[in-house]
């Protein structure tokens, strides 16, 4: 298993003092793994995020990233290393044009005008959207418009790129661009966390699924054996994957035998019928 790039210890939070919102979540991220999180609104998901990240201060626990214990001195580090992309586009972009958006990051570190100009350009060409850098951003599409917030975490060249339900808004060809930036981005090594309701895409995308529910975490495996626990899914108000209902009911109609490995996406399906020679 890989290294340990970020620990969350019993991490309490309530924004009014009085309901707690995570009621002591305690989760290792591992380096260059696929996250899933899942769990209906309210859970405590983006607020977890937000506390990982350095924008919310847990009431108590502990933060570490790479063995390093976050204290005052450390939440500039933690933020340059763990990237949010908002689920609304509109509420992270700030700048009037793309190159100013995309710049803000590396500007607030302290680089020269060179290297700013260099990650601009290199992020901008990694979403293949360099035509787009003197257009204002609140004009583009809904898709351009995610793909910039991307460039604006990949221009800070974080550790830890969160998404925060990025397919929520988008149409399916921006959901197979979007899923083309993860594979992308996981080849290079990057550690990607995504809350989504999207239990399909969760289920053929993570290594790893963890489930929040009312503040606490109830589940935290590989995806077959979260997706398949009944009592997990019941808690979480959450719905099988239908990959892996169709492989069930085949298995109990002896169509496949149990000891298969279940499909995760079609292509894995398809197999399960090849002949093994």
């Amino acid at each position: 298993m890989n290294k340990v790039i970020l620990r969350a210890e019993n991490l309490h939070y309530s924004y009014t003092g009085e309901h707690e919102v995570l009621k002591g979540v305690s989760l290792d991220v591992y380096e260059g793994e696929r996250l899933a999180i899942l769990g209906a609104n309210g859970s405590g998901k983006s607020t977890f995020f937000l506390n990982i990240n350095g924008v919310l201060k847990p009431e108590s626990g502990a933060l570490y990233y790479r063995d390093k214990l976050i204290n005052k001195s450390l939440v500039k580090e933690l933020r340059k290393n763990v990237g949010i992309v908002f689920q609304d586009a509109d509420n992270q972009i700030i700048a009037s044009t793309v190159r100013a958006e995309v710049s803000f990051g590396p500007m607030n570190l302290g680089l020269s005008r060179n290297e700013v100009e260099k990650r601009v350009n290199n992020s901008l060409n990694y979403m293949d959207i360099l035509h787009l850098i003197d257009r204002p951003p609140h004009y583009l599409s809904g898709g351009e418009k995610k793909r910039v917030s991307i460039a604006d975490i990949i221009a800070m060249d974080s550790e830890i790129i969160i998404f925060d339900e990025p397919t929520a808004s988008l149409d399916p060809q921006n959901i197979s661009i979007f899923e083309g930036v993860l594979d992308k981005l996981s080849g290079d090594g990057k550690t990607l966390v995504i809350s989504t309701h999207d239990l399909e895409f969760a289920f053929r995308w993570a290594d790893r699924i963890v489930v929040f529910c009312d503040g606490n975490i109830i589940a935290d495996s590989d995806p077959v054996r979260v997706l398949s626990d009944e009592a997990v899914l019941r808690k979480a108000n959450l719905k099988k994957p239908i990959l892996l209902e169709v492989f069930e009911s085949l298995v109990e109609n002896k169509v496949l035998k149990s000891g298969d490995k279940p499909a995760r996406n079609i292509d894995e399906f398809k197999k399960l019928f090849i002949p093994q020679v």
